[in-house]
């Protein structure tokens, strides 16, 4: 199986890209990547090409660039060349640290959607308090609105993906609400509880408040693209200040204070620890034609090696295409 990777997309690019993807290529033999970006950029940091190939590239996208604009006209550009050999067949998978919007433009007007699918939707892993695999969050940002059919795809895209990459029998399938009680919400989530309801093949418990998010109340939370990019901004902003609030206070109250931050150092290095995604991988535009990944722009070598091992999940245990025949069959039988 072969990856294409954006060696150019990120903020360390290609140097971590480079170190993961190595250190992934030593794990996995049945994998193959084609790094496209700089040749010379990229060999800087290559120490053995086994397994590894680079093509060529003069053009990348930046964060900066407008994402659709960006795709349209830098034809050349390590992301479009190497979302066009997927959409080729020459490679099996796309992975990126680079732009989000255009990677998202990439893989609906290059790469492609499935048939049945109305909307890809964007999918990360968030961390929870009781269980290391985290829960899949979905829409995150590539849809500002929605339908409940949309929801509906979402649930069992994100079902299946549970149960393929994290080997849970049966996941938790809820919607993001402002109560729990199945008459809650808006028309949009109103229609979207019956809907999700009355879906076949996934095990759906209700809805889930935002405060619960991270509590481990379930494996999968379909929501909106404007909500649920709310909720995990919101999120991370939190998690991001409490942590740095909690070590300021460990460490600049005196001497004492420092003496207790001792002491309870092994059960903080577990919070943090509860906190790095980098063993999650990236975030998953689920709805396409073949597995396209977006991994932080800041993203270490860690978190590539770990976006690879979810990929490789990915394809062998074929999840596009159960989603294609779970839509197929849907289709058939209305």
């Amino acid at each position: 199986m072969k990856i294409a990777v954006d060696a150019m997309g990120g903020d360390n690019a290609p140097q971590v890209i480079v170190e993961g993807i190595e250190q992934a290529r030593d794990e996995w033999d049945n994998l193959e990547f084609v790094l496209y970006g700089d040749q010379e950029k990229i060999k800087k940091y290559l120490k053995n090409d086994t397994r590894i190939s680079i093509v060529h590239t003069d053009e990348e996208i930046l964060g900066t660039d407008e994402p659709v604009r960006a795709i349209r006209s830098k034809k050349n550009a390590s992301m479009v060349l190497a979302a066009k050999s997927v959409k080729d067949g020459e490679n099996d998978a796309l992975f990126s640290l680079g732009n989000t919007g255009a990677l998202l433009a990439a893989g609906i007007f290059i790469v492609g959607r499935i048939k049945q699918v109305d909307r890809p939707a964007l999918m990360p892993t968030l961390p929870v308090t009781n269980s290391s695999l985290g829960v899949n969050i979905l829409d995150v940002g590539a849809n500002a609105e929605a339908k409940p059919s949309y929801l509906q795809q979402w649930a069992v895209m994100g079902s299946i993906y549970a149960r393929d990459v994290k080997k849970i029998d049966k996941p938790r399938i809820a919607l993001l609400n402002n109560g729990t009680e199945y008459d809650k919400g808006d028309t949009l989530h109103k229609d979207a509880y019956q809907l999700l309801k009355n879906t076949e093949g996934i095990n759906f418990i209700g809805n889930v408040e935002s405060n619960n998010i991270l509590a481990g109340v379930a494996d999968v939370i379909v929501t909106d693209g404007f909500t649920g990019n709310a909720a995990l901004k919101a999120t991370e902003g939190t998690a991001t200040i409490l942590l740095s609030e909690l070590k300021d206070a460990l460490l600049n109250n005196g001497i004492f204070t420092k003496m207790g931050a001792a002491i309870v150092s092994p059960s903080l290095k577990g919070l943090k620890k509860m906190f790095d995604t980098s063993q999650a991988g990236g975030a998953v535009l689920l709805g396409l034609k073949s597995p396209v990944i977006k991994a932080h722009g800041a993203a270490d070598a860690k978190t590539v090696f770990y976006t690879v091992k979810q990929i490789n999940d990915m394809l062998q245990n074929d999840t596009i295409n159960k989603a294609n025949k779970y839509f197929e069959k849907m289709s058939t039988e209305k």
